[in-house]
């Protein structure tokens, strides 16, 4: 029998010549990540183990992303703990604001992340990584202790969903109104402890950006990790970001043979932009039908690790550009790394978003979690890129939040209701993510 992308690569790290779902192994590690909330624990339990030396320096990435820059004085003194520790340990891949971001967009733009790794992070969104062909889940700070101090981790092969995607992707949908389909119609836990394999012809025409988004929200479907094929799209963006890796890349197939817990054919030809409504990302609903609803809202979030990259600041400002965010809304933009933040001020991009009325923030996870920076009140209703739209998730369990697009944002923070793309006077007639792909 055959083995999946998924099942090969944990073989390859596990010393095994196959490996099949259910089995238990234990595998080496090529990198293991951990922001300012996740670092303090994991640094505490590895204390304990009573080792003074972490399995190796340059394979660990720490970044203060979920509450900094420092966000009161508890943010300050986690941050402070993680930023010791990576001295102590000469670890090599410590991103201190101004020069880092949110982690799983950062991993990437770094040239850190490769075809056939197995990375780990503590963060429940390092599946994101999967987009280039790797193994990448979430581990917790416990576990992640272990990994620093052997290098290894064990796991329970995962049962693989094969996801092909077929016909062609209609105008204003991206990467984010797929991965929102899939997890509607399978729902928040469809692909419980699954690998989410995503093919097809539509997805070899999505850029890496497009890419990246789909794997970061399979968590949101249960999954336990995300990958698409290495097709020459990414090997372009492999050969401009991590062209020093290429020694190391194992690109892997799934064998025709290969045996799925189930396989999803999901037809695009018909699809418009999705928006998830309260209080789940399985809610979703076409946007044509959310604005004939007439849902005001108070804020609009463009940003975070799913839709804060370049590509989503170009949508927006195209939208945005000698428009004006509605006088009852507040439009918080926040790239998802230092590179993107300069990036768009090359552009002018920033100073488009900034004459519409927005306020822009430097690299972090802020009001995607309810940190700070865009905290919702009781009763408030947040438009948010993000990936998640739980009570309480941005703020008071009061709040209600709503997923969309960047193009949808955009459009919703100029209107000051749920909006589509189309309804703007003088939108671009011609639309292809491709325009915007770094």
């Amino acid at each position: 029998m055959g083995m999946t992308m998924t099942e090969k690569i944990l073989a390859a790290h596990a010393g095994l010549s196959e490996v099949k779902p259910g089995e238990l192994i234990t595998c080496k590690v090529d990198l293991c990540m951990a922001n300012d909330v996740t670092a303090p624990l994991a640094i505490k339990e590895f204390r304990k183990i009573g080792i003074n030396r972490v399995f190796d320096p340059e394979k660990i990435v720490l970044v203060p992303s979920h509450y900094a820059p420092n966000k009161d004085i508890q943010a300050a003194e986690q941050v402070k703990i993680m930023r010791e520790f990576a001295r102590e340990m000469g670890i090599k891949h410590y991103y201190e604001v101004g020069r880092g971001g949110i982690e799983h967009a950062l991993v990437p733009e770094e040239g850190l992340a490769y075809p056939g790794m197995v990375y780990v992070g503590a963060d429940s969104h390092t599946c994101t990584i999967g987009a280039l062909g790797c193994f990448a889940t979430g581990i917790g700070s416990t576990d992640l202790a272990a990994v620093w101090a052997t290098g290894e981790i064990w796991l329970r092969v995962p049962e693989t969903m094969k996801f092909v995607y077929t016909g062609r992707l209609p105008k204003w949908v991206t990467g984010k109104d797929l991965i929102l389909a899939t997890i509607g119609k399978i729902s928040v836990s469809g692909a419980l402890y699954r690998a989410m394999e995503f093919t097809g012809p539509v997805i070899h025409e999505l850029p890496m950006s497009d890419r990246f988004t789909m794997t970061n929200m399979v968590i949101e479907a249960g999954g336990k990790n995300g990958i698409m094929p290495v097709d020459e799209v990414t090997l372009n963006f492999l050969r401009r970001h991590a062209p020093h890796t290429e020694e190391k890349w194992l690109i892997v197939e799934s064998d025709p043979d290969a045996k799925y817990h189930s396989v999803w054919e999901i037809d695009c030809t018909n699809l418009e932009p999705l928006v998830a409504f309260p209080h789940s990302p399985d809610n979703v609903h076409p946007v044509s039908e959310a604005a004939s609803l007439n849902i005001t809202v108070d804020q609009v979030f463009i940003g975070s690790c799913t839709n804060g990259k370049i590509e989503d600041l170009r949508i927006a400002a195209r939208l945005l550009k000698g428009r004006k965010v509605h006088p009852n809304v507040r439009l918080i933009v926040i790239p998802a790394t230092q590179r993107i933040y300069l990036q768009a001020m090359r552009e002018g991009l920033l100073e488009v978003l900034a004459e519409a009325g927005a306020t822009i923030a430097v690299g972090t996870c802020g009001p995607c979690l309810g940190g700070y920076f865009g905290v919702l009140a009781a009763g408030e209703r947040c438009l948010s890129t993000s990936n998640r739209n739980f009570i309480g998730r941005m703020g008071s369990p009061k709040g209600e939040i709503f997923l969309a697009n960047s193009a949808v944002a955009a459009a919703t923070a100029v209107l000051g209701r749920i909006a589509h793309p189309e309804e703007l006077d003088g939108v671009p007639q011609e639309w292809s993510l491709w325009e915007f792909a770094a």
